[in-house]
């Protein structure tokens, strides 16, 4: 298979989760490049990584640049991600500026990998909440065919950076001496909270973060035709792990028994339901940090409709959500002999 020059972009959350997926998954690395704003010395695992300042010669002999990106915020690929194409690297791109570029593929390995033969160079990985839906979705789709999607989104801090994790330690200890409460990083108060807002408001008063589980979801399907409701996005006082409460109306009627079938056989998929599991009736965001599957549990049959099941999702949004689809991607470009220049 040989073995390819990484380079990682950002040492945050997610570019440290990168360095750990990349090791844990064995991948064929030659070597691993670090890149970051600020040159420095970091520990992941007991590993040491020297930081290099990113340039654009940074980029000279890498195959494969996996840019950590940060949500909400426009990400190093904006200004380095031609230099390293330039260079000969393939980009995978973890933040929100090209997703929805249509000579972009937008992709999640276990559902659309084909999108990956045309790439141009530049590949974006999607939103952590859409990435552990679509996996959901894709068996169900092909089945039954998705019609519509109603959606509500419990996401942990850990989506926004480092900075929030420690500001819902900052404000949990606070909150415990009876201190005053800072909040920076949210608009308000996360601790002992739960906040309905993920990004800004547009005009019809849904949030950046809910328009992308419309866009991205269709995108990735490859169905613009799927009609996608997000109620809300919230912040949850959680440090890992997305969770979701899904309705999905099917084109004919599935059955519970039908469904966890389809997902027992999907890739990244693991059913945690009294219906099929008695062990585990449920997955919660404790039960489930730290993997790179998605769990599903909460299974019915809808109340009012014979075509439509609701359930509950959760993944870790570092990891299935972030780190490991773009290193999944990475290992699909090997896979599919789609590195330039090789």
């Amino acid at each position: 298979m040989g073995s390819y020059n990484i380079a990682i972009v950002g040492v945050g959350a997610v570019g440290e989760e990168m360095l750990k997926v990349i090791d844990e998954r064995h991948f064929p690395a030659k070597s691993v490049r670090v890149l970051a704003r600020t040159p420095r010395t970091i520990t992941v695992k007991n590993k040491q990584y020297l930081v290099e300042a990113t340039t654009p010669e940074s980029f000279t002999g890498v195959d494969i640049a996996l840019f950590a990106g940060t949500e909400g915020e426009k990400g190093a690929a904006v200004r380095f991600a031609e230099e390293a194409i330039t260079r000969g690297a393939v980009v995978v791109d973890n933040g929100a500026d090209f997703r929805m570029r249509s000579d972009v593929p937008l992709v999640v390995p276990e559902v659309n990998a084909s999108a990956l033969d045309t790439h141009k160079g530049l590949i974006a990985n999607p939103n952590c909440s859409t990435a552990q839906l679509v996996v959901a979705l894709k068996p169900l789709h092909d089945a039954a065919r998705v019609k519509r999607v109603i959606i509500s989104t419990y996401q942990a801090v850990s989506g926004a950076g480092s900075a929030a994790v420690d500001e819902l330690t900052a404000q949990n200890n606070a909150v415990a001496a009876k201190s005053e409460v800072v909040s920076s990083v949210f608009p308000q108060q996360i601790a002992y909270n739960v906040i309905p807002q993920i990004g800004g408001f547009d005009a019809d008063g849904y949030s950046s973060e809910e328009m992308k589980l419309v866009h991205e979801t269709r995108k990735i399907l490859g169905d613009q035709s799927i009609l996608v409701t997000p109620v809300v996005a919230a912040r949850v006082p959680v440090n890992t792990g997305h969770s979701e409460a899904v309705y999905v109306e099917l084109e004919r009627p599935l059955s519970v028994s039908e469904a966890i079938a389809l997902w027992n056989d999907f890739p990244g998929v693991q059913v945690w339901d009294s219906n099929d599991n008695p062990k585990r009736s449920y997955p919660t965001p404790l039960e489930t940090a730290g993997s790179d599957d998605t769990y599903i549990g909460r299974i019915r049959k809808d109340l009012s409709n014979p075509n439509a099941l609701v359930f509950w999702i959760v993944s870790d949004n570092l990891r299935k959500g972030a780190a490991t689809n773009a290193v999944q991607i990475a290992e699909a470009l090997v896979s599919r002999n789609l590195l330039r220049g090789k």
